[in-house]
């Protein structure tokens, strides 16, 4: 590892991985500080019993509950890659009316610091970086894109193409995901689904496989795992002077020009509140002492329909859905949000939410299903936040615009029944799922009511950045991958223009 980086990165997920991709290149000694360790290839990746019933990689953390102290398990991951090693790869943009002030039933998601046209050439980057499978044309809330994906979209298996079929007929308009997965691979590995799967470098693009590989291409971009950052030391001249973290038992430092925390967006809030010193008390980059609030997580519930005379022989499922909900609620009232296929459940992943049933009944019942997640907005509230407490993350999740999701569940299961599917049954995700966490340490041009600018870098800190889910004003009702990974692009291409210069 370099002694003396000009940059050092904090966290390789997907902020932190493709703001080093971006910077590939420029010449500036990158050096990456990534918390945990490249994800082993090993059986337990595609053992849905490891997975879901014995939490295999679960991290052992504990984070705790404001309302009653209760200590739960976080399902965030410490893999090189973080959290994208497990998720949907799902890489769909934002809608261009999300950067926009819109009216919810429950409140208001407001406008960001740029419209969408500013993030669009970035979006384009972003799915050459992730080589996105997917199509135009279909979803009537698509945004304009000045370029076509570069891969055609993952096809339909028989039976979803069946399902896709039924939905058409009730008037909705099914549509291809952007997929950040190749498919082929993947099922070669194991003929398993790719959502909440770990991948072992066998077919999803995540943080590590894309944006990690092209930036390490690079000799002056490193990387060192089990590092674990402490705190960030602020000098006299309000600089972030030193970075103090452990590796493998040995507290180190470093002390770069440019200091860019993308450990996500309670880890990086709970890093930048401990960080606290007598010239900052409520913690680093938190003058406007937001710092940690506006934390937002989607609503989303897990929607089942089951129809006997159906027969899912589906392996992965993943490849439609829809947004007919999205700005209304399909009769002129306020929106709802997005539906998608989550990967195929099976009755091994069932098990860990029905202990009680035979994993032979569950079998015969997912056999027979089809697997929807409804998700909607969270809109930020600043009492929705996260606290540190010493070494404890507290977080305090006020949960918003339930009324719009639980109408979006209420039709899905009239669309499902319509399309020939008797019986819907639903389960909300709760705490222990990380559903797209964001908000925290969000961006804006007044320095009085954000922490960073609309470049993600700190008002309070001249060479100081925070680029991962953090940023963000409002969480819209799709996943926010694609845009993390955008930004940070964006963000790379400001440095670079700007030599790095504070």
């Amino acid at each position: 590892m370099q002694s003396s980086p000009d940059i050092v990165i904090i966290g390789s997920g997907m902020g932190g991985a493709s703001l080093a991709a971006g910077l590939a290149g420029s010449g500036a000694r990158i050096t990456i500080l990534e918390k945990g360790r490249q994800l082993p290839d090993t059986p337990e990746c595609r053992d849905p019993r490891a997975i879901f019933q014995r939490g295999h990689f679960r991290p052992k953390e504990v984070w705790y509950d404001a309302a009653d102290g209760s200590a739960f398990n976080p399902g965030n991951y410490y893999y090189v890659g973080g959290n994208s090693k497990f998720y949907g790869a799902v890489l769909i943009r934002y809608r261009a009316e999300d950067f926009e002030v819109l009216e919810h039933r429950d409140g208001v998601s407001p406008a960001w610091p740029y419209r969408y046209a500013e993030l669009e050439p970035h979006y384009t980057r972003a799915e050459r970086l992730y080589r996105v499978r997917g199509s135009l044309g279909q979803d009537p809330t698509e945004p304009r894109h000045s370029a076509g994906y570069p891969f055609p979209a993952v096809r339909d298996e028989l039976a979803i193409a069946e399902v896709r079929a039924r939905l058409k007929v009730e008037g909705l308009h099914p549509s291809d995901l952007p997929l950040g997965v190749d498919a082929e691979a993947w099922l070669k590995r194991a003929k398993t689904p790719w959502d909440a799967f770990p991948d072992s470098r066998s077919g999803k693009m995540d943080a590590e496989t894309c944006g990690l590989d092209t930036a390490l291409r690079d000799p002056n971009v490193t990387l060192e795992t089990e590092a674990e950052v402490l705190r960030l030391v602020a000098g006299s001249d309000g600089r972030i002077a030193r970075i103090v973290y452990r590796h493998r038992g040995e507290e180190k430092t470093l002390s770069p020009k440019i200091v860019v925390l993308s450990a996500g967006a309670v880890k990086s809030a709970a890093l930048l509140l401990a960080s606290k010193d007598e010239r900052h008390p409520t913690g680093l980059a938190n003058r406007s002492d937001v710092v940690g609030r506006y934390f937002m997580n989607h609503n989303t519930t897990a929607v089942i329909a089951i129809d006997p005379l159906f027969r899912n022989t589906a392996i992965h499922q993943k490849t439609f859905g829809f947004n007919d909900f999205y700005f209304s609620d399909g009769a002129g009232g306020p929106p709802l949000g997005n539906v998608q296929l989550l990967g195929r459940v099976s009755g091994a992943i069932l098990k860990a939410q029905i202990r009680w049933a035979p994993t032979l009944a569950l079998d015969m019942m997912a056999s027979r299903a089809v697997d929807f997640l409804a998700m909607s907005e969270d809109l930020p509230d600043a009492e929705s936040r996260v606290r540190v407490d010493g070494d404890k993350v507290v977080l305090q999740w006020k949960r918003s615009n339930m009324a719009a999701h639980d109408r979006l569940v209420a039709v899905m299961k009239e669309k499902f029944r319509a399309a020939g599917f008797p019986i819907v049954v639903s389960k909300p995700f709760d705490r222990r799922t990380p559903s797209h966490q964001c908000g925290t340490v969000r961006f804006g041009t007044d320095p009085s009511a954000s922490a960073l600018d609309p470049y993600c870098r700190a008002h309070d800190h001249a060479n100081l950045f925070v680029v991962d889910a953090s940023f963000m004003p409002s969480s819209a009702a799709v996943n926010p991958a694609l845009t993390i990974a955008a930004q940070a692009l964006r963000t790379a291409d400001h440095m670079i223009a700007t030599g790095f210069a504070a």
